[in-house]
């Protein structure tokens, strides 16, 4: 008796997080259609959190924080598509679970975001810090582990924002669960892959890619009408 369906959604994938909304149209008991945005971290393979407590006792760092060596720009990823639902089980009337596929795709956009780090400057006995985004000229300077003090604050490099269009595709499986039809209660584990026009410039000297595949779990919540 339900045609309609709202519902948000979030998870862990293999190189980052993700969180979004889905709209759906319920065609049939067993098929739903449906239309999403999402946005998602993406990390290179190779991307490393070093810890500076460590670091502070081989490199004589004073700053408690931590940095990623190497890295010259955060990226994330603005999805939107079309997919569907189809389930292959009829959950039971108390206590069931109905299991569906789920796939989909559509366009994806890139976002890359300076990763700045704290680089300490010296005037004589004194020192400061600098916070620093990499490029080409200061190469040296940038990757000098000497001189990091760790990573600067996550809002440095926003007004700093580029995009790099690209499209994606998402396969798994949903396990819907609960007592009441009305709201939306599910897992969902698969895949999600994106494609975009260029490599992405992440890291400084690791190879980087335009290709990312992930396997993800997630939870979604929502209600029917």
């Amino acid at each position: 008796l339900y045609t309609d369906e709202k519902s948000v959604f979030g998870g862990i994938h293999t190189s980052g997080f993700n969180f979004g909304y889905r709209k759906g149209n319920i065609k049939k008991y067993y098929l739903t259609s449906f239309y999403q945005f999402e946005l998602s971290t993406l990390k290179h393979p190779k991307e490393y959190f070093q810890n500076l407590r460590t670091q502070s006792i081989l490199h004589n760092i004073t700053s408690s924080g931590g940095f990623v060596y190497g890295k010259q720009n955060a990226f994330f990823t603005l999805r939107g598509g079309v997919g569907s639902k189809r389930y292959f089980s009829e959950k039971a009337k108390r206590k069931g679970i109905a299991v569906a596929l789920t796939y989909g795709g559509g366009a994806s956009l890139g976002i890359t975001k300076p990763y700045y780090l704290e680089l300490k400057t010296f005037d004589g006995d004194r020192h400061s810090l600098k916070p620093t985004k990499y490029e080409p000229k200061n190469e040296n300077e940038f990757l000098d582990i000497d001189k990091i003090a760790g990573a600067a604050s996550f809002v440095r490099g926003l007004n700093q924002l580029s995009v790099i269009p690209g499209f994606q595709a998402h396969f798994s499986a949903n396990f819907s669960f609960g007592e009441q039809e009305q709201y939306v209660k599910a897992f969902e584990t698969g895949i999600k892959m994106d494609v975009f026009t260029r490599k992405i410039p992440i890291m400084i000297q690791t190879p980087n890619t335009a290709f990312f595949i992930n396997f993800y779990l997630g939870i979604e919540f929502g209600k029917r009408k």
